[in-house]
Parts: structure tokens; sequence; C-alpha cells
């Protein structure tokens, strides 16, 4: 893992609001990935994919992260967050499992969260993505 930050892991909220019509955050988002800096992963996938109303949202929703640079949980990386959500939970701290997993990718490889949820403020080694 390198000290350089090495881009964005958009979290499922953000991505809510880059598909409805005049959000701020959906237009960072969209900012971002024109520059060539958002990341996304299976729990982004799964969250959107289950959330469509139609096979239209659907394509659209496929087509927009399929250029994306991509992460995933390997073996050692699921491990990583259990010990994260147990040490968490020490701490009287309960995240969604989601969550831990989006986190422990983003920590794994140095991404910046860019999120709308503010549990994540509470997971240490997170750096989250500063937007106007």
């Amino acid at each position: 893992m390198s000290e350089k930050n090495n881009g964005i892991l958009a979290d499922t909220s953000v991505w809510i609001e880059f598909f409805k019509q005049n959000s701020a955050a959906g237009d960072a988002l969209e900012t971002l990935i024109l520059e060539g800096t958002v990341w996304t992963c299976g729990v982004v996938l799964f969250e959107l994919v289950q959330g469509v109303r139609s096979e239209k949202e659907k394509a659209q929703i496929l087509t927009t992260v399929s250029h994306l640079k991509y992460a995933e949980l390997s073996k050692i990386l699921w491990q990583k967050a259990g010990d994260l959500s147990a040490s968490l939970q020490k701490k009287g701290l309960t995240i969604p499992h989601s969550d831990i997993f989006f986190a422990a990718i983003a920590i794994e490889h140095n991404l910046s969260i860019f999120t709308l949820d503010g549990h994540f403020t509470q997971i240490p080694g997170v750096k989250l993505h500063k937007h106007a």
C-alpha cells in the first residue's frame, strides 16, 4: 500500500445522487469520473443493482461503472474486514457489514471514500473525500 492517494471509492449514497437530476454530490462524482479517479467495488454494484426499477436503469448503471477501476475483497481482506468489525464492536460501534467491506477495500487500496453517510468517520484508517 502506497502513501499516495490512489483515487476515490464512491459509496452507494453518492451513486444514488449521481443518477438524480440537479444533485451537487452527483455533479461532483461526475467530475471525478471524468478525471479518472473513481473506483468501484462489488458492494456498490450489489447495492445499485438490487435497487433498480427497470432493465433500462440497470443497463445505465452497469454501463456507467463498467469503465471504472475495480477493487474486490481477497481472502486476506475478508479477514481484515472481520478484524475491523470486531474492533469497532468492542468500542460499542455497530456499522453495517457492507460498509465495513467497503471501508476495508478503501483502506487496502489507499482510496478516499466519497460518501454522504456520517458513520464512516467512526472507522479508523478511513480517509474521506472532501467535496463542496
